[in-house]
């Protein structure tokens, strides 16, 4: 009886022990175009993982606009990791002290695994004869896009069309402007998030014209349905990533958040994104894929529009120049 009780106290002693590793869980925030990357990247982390900590975890996913995801964290949302499509949102993360003041020095490409442009997705044999950005502003193209007051995607839209302007006329502001008004008055439909806008472009068959992330594009124009426009200069679109300090520190989750970021960088994963159709930071994989790409000259934010800061002081803000160019079109009607 005595010899019982002390195998028993033995084996409960056991389970309790720091050798048997609880599963933990970690929660992705990430852009809304981002599904089906992050649902492959997820894969291929978790052996990751085990082969290298000999844990279990399970990564959960969420997806919207990251503008409303960086609210939402703030609000409470307990994600652990954010995986966004444009700098201003990680840093209202880290001005509110949810995420590290230096998050951008955190991981390699300022904390961008990997990036993309915006293009132009059209329908089979490009029925309007879409060739380049300008061709966006002619009579008669409809336009589906992201609303740049309350989307990233829709934001690299705006800066994309303005510094074809800019780079068509040796670097006239008033035709650049010109250029980016002929453009929003061909929008018929300002969607709230990337994926509402490819469906309602695919699926409720609204618009001659999508714009949105190459990755999206290109995904999209596999169906055989669509043709990808990549047009002759684009914006730099970064992916910034970091880790929620604050949550992960209450969830004690913060080297498997850390972890399922640096993986990001792995060529394993960067494999991964580029069958996902994001252009990979890794040399030796970017050779591999360079075919699935097509040439286009990409312009950064920070050279040619002074940071994200300014551009949204320029051209998001209220009363800025979107906001002005919106109602001297809807005043024309």
């Amino acid at each position: 009886m005595k010899r019982s009780l002390i195998l028993g106290l033995t084996a409960l002693l056991g389970l309790a022990s720091p050798a048997a590793h609880a599963a933990q869980e970690i929660l992705n925030a990430s852009y809304d175009v981002s599904r089906e990357l992050f649902i492959d990247v997820n894969k291929g982390f978790v052996p990751y993982w085990k082969q290298k900590s000999g844990e279990d975890v399970t990564v959960k996913q969420t997806h919207q606009g990251s503008s409303k995801q960086a609210l939402a964290i703030r609000e409470g949302l307990r994600a652990d990791v954010v995986t966004f499509n444009q700098v201003n949102d990680v840093q209202i993360l880290a001005d509110s002290k949810l995420v590290a003041k230096d998050w951008v020095g955190k991981f390699p490409h300022n904390s961008s695994p990997f990036y993309s442009v915006h293009s132009i997705l059209v329908r089979k044999g490009n029925p309007k004869a879409i060739k380049d950005w300008s061709d966006l502003a002619k009579p008669g193209v409809t336009i589906v896009q992201v609303n740049p007051k309350t989307g990233g995607n829709g934001r690299y839209a705006v800066l994309a069309y303005y510094a074809a302007g800019l780079e068509a006329s040796g670097g006239d502001t008033a035709k650049a402007r010109e250029l980016l008004k002929g453009i929003l008055a061909n929008v018929v439909v300002f969607e709230s998030g990337g994926r509402a806008a490819t469906s309602t472009f695919t699926e409720r068959e609204i618009g001659d014209v999508l714009v949105t992330f190459e990755s999206e594009t290109s995904a999209f124009a596999a169906s055989g349905k669509f043709e990808v426009i990549t047009p002759s200069v684009s914006i730099l679109s970064e992916f910034p990533v970091a880790v929620v300090d604050k949550v992960a520190k209450k969830k004690g989750t913060e080297a498997v958040s850390k972890a399922y970021l640096d993986y990001l960088y792995t060529p394993e994963a960067q494999e991964i994104v580029a069958r996902n159709f994001y252009r990979p930071r890794n040399e030796e994989v970017a050779k591999r894929y360079a075919d699935k790409f097509a040439p286009v000259k990409v312009l950064e934010v920070d050279s040619t529009f002074g940071g994200w800061a300014k551009a949204t002081t320029d051209f998001f803000d209220n009363g800025a120049l979107v906001d002005t160019l919106l109602k001297e079109i809807a005043a024309a009607r």
